[in-house]
């Protein structure tokens, strides 16, 4: 079970971190507060915002 959180954990980190790196590639404004919300959000948005899909697979590939 551990082994199991452990993944989840990283899963979760490498995207914060990916969508963290890569946020000047999407649409989103470029405030502070709102590039951390969306970071720390990133897998709820991504399972529910198709908008969200888009940007998050801009942040992904670093470019427009």
């Amino acid at each position: 079970m551990g082994l199991i959180k452990f993944l989840l954990l990283g899963i979760y980190v490498y995207g914060a971190w990916k969508f963290w790196t890569g946020y000047r590639s999407t649409n989103f404004s470029p405030s502070l507060p709102n590039r951390a919300v969306l970071t720390l959000l990133w897998p709820v948005l991504l399972a529910v915002n198709p908008a969200y899909r888009q940007n998050f697979r801009k942040a992904l590939k670093g470019r427009n």
